[in-house]
């Protein structure tokens, strides 16, 4: 203060956890040029400053949780967690005080030599409960974690050079309740916060201040003290114990009054004063003086001698301070003035200073506050400086010195100012020398020119934090946008992966239909994205829509690609539709490569969602830093396949003649031809036939056949469902066609035979009739439906017939499911059969490689051979059973 800065000096470093040492359980007390120190770990330590010596270090069997030095005694009291009371003469000739210099230059945590294990024997008062105790000279104070409340206990003290045990109970109350923090059943669980206990003596208290122990235990000034105390601890010249309990509350006990209440039993609830309560753990409890004269005065006091005290201070956790000061009221009545502070927390540790002033540690920095600066004389003479004697409001002071979690006032030095003791998180000793002779500057005048250039600065302060605040409102608002998006997602691909073979609650449908686009007709797919759960897709989805023709799934080294489609998807709501047409053929080259595999997939970007809210694109928000590159996502999205559709030949089929004479429409266009081609269509002689490969091998080529038989009675179990009353061969038929366009006009209709177009523009005759197999069974004929396939165009029944055998594959295999059994068959014909085809195979492939060898004049037998021994193929003498 007064504009200098600390001077620290590092002493020592001692052994501390990881995470460095917690608030709450460190200790440093500080007598002459001795420093007693506990990191709260088992190990106590003694220093000497004067010779910069670590001359012990002592082990006790548990957790050292609080320390108390008793000063003229050369007694040192240590409360070990969950043991008890231990004391330690420090004037035993067992203590060595030998170390090395480099055990006291090193701070790597390395533990002093010797270390003095604690005797069992040093324990005076065993008690697994025991969480704080205070000393007077002739009184022990203690504090007991009871099942459900506090329990103050008071016992004799011996008398100097007797056992230091302490004598029989003389006192005993208790206090408020609590909520027990949950443990071992049997083993009482250590408090998260330590309670507070100090003992406190009025002026004219004959207990000498080096009595009063080493927790700093106080003198208050007569007025204060029975203002707070009441008028019977002020006739009894009684010292009080203040106890700040972890919920908050801060309770007196008059001493002399609990002893006496041993004789003369009475309410004991009267015996315990609720001061006040903090709502908040209780971490300090101290006093100063703040008048102006009188805190001078008190500076210049000898150690040894009493200061009185005319400020009651109590800190809690999160920051909130309570000052309580006796003042004259408007009347010229002396009452108590409470004021409370809220300080920027968490509080770690405090210490009162000379000067009227308060040190606190928090985290991230020391601070100190300043008491005195507007308190009043006291007296009713000067009613016009204020009832109050305490500032309306603090400003803490920094002091630049971070995470110190134990801290200790010393008096005066001799050059001047304050010297602090404190301990750091790390584990360093430490003293912080301040200068503050000086008084703390007040608010300097400033000139008309100085103030409106301040307050510009201010404004202009003002506006750059104001449009901070908005960019990074801006980005807070996308990246809580990027949250819900990505929740939606993962809900949605949850479900989708979840749904297995039932109903989806995203789905996507395929259908086909025909479509004329100027003088072409095209093949349409439409497909349905319909969202029947309960999520919504927004920003980041895509539908994606992928068309594979039969030519590039089987030539895998062909030049064609598959043709991906992607349509965005915006606000796609709970029960919404959306729904998408595109063509599928004819292409380039004039045909159509059937069957088509349409491929449905919703695709969610996690660059578009993900990298717009950690890397947004608005390059004028001058606030927000570059996200690093490896913080985006590494992925570019997430696939969620919805369905897989093929278009083949008997959807694609179209049936002119179906449809009545009034509404025919005309009839359908094939590829698109050849302009010259046209022409000479139109030169063309009236009655003359047309010439073209298609029109002559219609003429002159007999039609090619392909068949496939299937039991009457696999057929009647699989349509049973759908086509009830229906005749076989009709239900067949519409089976078949069932996602064709005229699959109504044929059921309306009872068709068993039809004569479509192919997409090619060749005629497609479909016949379904019913036959019996009289050789495979020797039970008799087997009843089977023949479904045969009659087309001029080869390729036409190629697809048509693989059309037909996809359709019956999946039949066969859901009524095997079903478990469906064959009926008794002749296995030698089966195996003539299998033989006959065999060798018709083999056939195939001698003819194939002939044809590669061959001339033109040569070959044209081979190739009618090639299509007779196809035709014996596509004709099978077997069944599906």
């Amino acid at each position: 203060m007064a504009g200098a800065a600390p001077r620290v000096r590092y002493l020592a470093g001692f052994c501390c956890p990881l995470g460095g040492l917690a608030a709450g359980k460190p200790r440093v007390l500080c007598h002459e040029a001795e420093v007693f120190l506990s990191t709260g770990s088992e190990l106590v330590y003694v220093y000497d400053q004067d010779g910069g010596l670590l001359t012990a270090a002592f082990r006790f069997p548990d957790q050292v949780w609080h320390l108390e030095l008793l000063a003229p005694r050369r007694l040192l009291y240590a409360l070990c967690a969950r043991r008890g009371l231990y004391c330690l003469s420090l004037d035993h000739p067992g203590r060595s005080r030998s170390t090395s210099q480099d055990d006291r230059d090193s701070e790597d945590g390395d533990q002093p030599s010797p270390v003095i294990p604690v005797d069992p024997d040093a324990c005076i008062l065993p008690d697994a409960a025991l969480c704080a105790f205070t000393l007077l000279d002739s009184v022990l104070v203690t504090l007991v974690q009871g099942p459900t409340r506090w329990k103050m206990q008071l016992f004799e003290q011996p008398c100097p050079g007797e056992d230091p045990r302490p004598g029989g109970q003389i006192g005993e109350v208790e206090l408020s309740s609590y909520t027990p923090p949950a443990g071992v059943p049997g083993k009482p669980a250590a408090p998260h916060f330590l309670p507070v206990l100090c003992c406190v003596s009025p002026s004219g208290s004959r207990v000498p201040h080096d009595l009063l122990g080493g927790s700093g235990g106080f003198t208050l000034e007569d007025a204060l003290f029975g203002l707070l105390f009441g008028a019977d601890a002020t006739l009894l010249q009684s010292p009080v114990v203040l106890c700040g309990l972890p919920d908050g509350q801060l309770c007196c006990v008059i001493l002399k009054a609990l002893v006496t209440s041993r004789s003369a039993p009475g309410d004991p609830n009267a015996l315990v004063k609720i001061l006040h309560h903090l709502e908040e753990p209780v971490i300090f409890i101290g006093a100063l003086k703040t008048e102006p004269q009188a805190a001078e005065a008190a500076e210049n006091f000898l150690p040894d001698e009493d200061v009185h005290c005319d400020c009651l201070v109590a800190l809690g956790h999160h920051g909130r301070m309570l000052a309580i000061k006796a003042s004259w009221d408007e009347s010229g009545k002396l009452v108590p003035e409470l004021r409370e502070y809220c300080l920027p927390g968490p509080m770690l540790c405090a210490a009162c200073g000379g000067g009227g002033r308060v040190y606190h540690s928090t985290p991230s920095d020391l601070c100190v506050v300043d008491l005195s600066r507007g308190s009043t004389l006291l007296g009713p003479e000067q009613p016009e400086e204020g009832p109050g004697g305490l500032p309306p409001m603090l400003c803490p002071a920094s002091l630049n010195i971070c995470s110190v979690v134990s801290l200790s006032a010393s008096p005066r030095t001799h050059e001047g100012g304050t010297k602090l003791l404190a301990l750091s998180a790390k584990g360093r000793l430490m003293t912080c020398s301040l200068d503050l002779d000086s008084e703390m500057p007040g608010p300097a005048r400033m000139t008309t020119e100085s103030a409106g250039r301040k307050i510009k600065e201010l404004l202009s302060g003002i506006g750059n934090i104001s449009e901070r605040v908005s960019f990074l409102k801006k980005a807070v608002d996308q990246r809580n946008k990027a949250l819900t998006s990505l929740n939606e997602a993962m809900n949605v691909s949850c479900a989708l992966l979840s749904s297995g073979t039932g109903p989806r609650p995203i789905s996507c449908t395929t259908s086909t239909t025909w479509s004329r686009l100027q003088t072409q007709d095209v093949l349409m797919a439409t497909c349905v994205l319909e969202n029947s759960s309960n999520f919504s897709l927004d920003q980041g989805w895509t539908l994606c829509i992928q068309v594979l023709t039969s030519s590039c799934a089987l030539d895998l080294d062909s030049a064609c690609s598959a043709i991906t489609y992607t349509i965005p998807v915006d606000q796609l709501g709970p029960g919404a539709r959306r729904e998408v047409t595109l063509p599928l053929g004819p292409g380039e080259n004039g045909g159509l490569d059937l069957p088509v595999t349409v491929s449905c997939t919703l695709f969610y970007s996690l660059r578009e969602v993900v990298g717009g809210a950690l890397a947004p694109s608005d390059s004028e928000d001058p606030f927000l830093d570059e996200c690093p590159s490896d913080v985006l996502p590494e992925q570019e999205g997430v696939c969620l396949p919805l369905s897989r559709h093929t278009v083949d030949m008997l959807q694609c089929l179209r049936f002119p003649g179906l449809a009545p004479p009034h509404t025919r429409a005309p009839s359908p266009l094939g590829p698109t031809r050849d302009p010259v081609a046209t022409f000479l269509e139109t030169c063309r002689e009236p009655g003359s036939q047309p010439a073209g490969p298609a029109s002559l091998r219609a003429e002159y080529l007999p039609p090619s056949v392909a068949s496939i038989k299937v039991s009457a009675e696999l057929l009647r179990a699989a349509l049973k469902d759908g086509h009830s009353g229906v005749p076989l061969c009709c239900a067949t038929l519409q089976w078949l066609l069932a996602e064709n366009a005229a699959v109504d006009v044929v059921k309306a209709r009872a068709l068993s035979s039809i004569q479509g177009v192919a997409p090619d523009g060749a005629d497609v005759h479909l016949i379904v009739r019913e036959v019996a197999m009289t050789d495979l069974c020797p039970a008799g004929p087997i009843q089977a439906v023949e479904i045969q396939v009659e087309s001029s165009s080869l390729a036409d029944i190629c697809r048509a017939h693989h059309a037909i055998v996809g359709r019956m594959q999946t039949m066969v295999t859901e009524q095997a499911a079903q478990g469906s059994s064959a009926p008794d068959l002749r296995v030698q014909y089966l195996r003539q059969i299998h033989a006959n085809h065999e060798t018709l195979l083999r056939e195939v492939q001698t003819l194939r490689d002939r044809l590669c060898m061959e001339d033109e004049a040569s070959s044209c037998a081979t190739a009618q051979r090639l299509l007779q021994v196809y035709r014996q193929l596509r004709h099978p003498s077997l069944i599906l059973l």
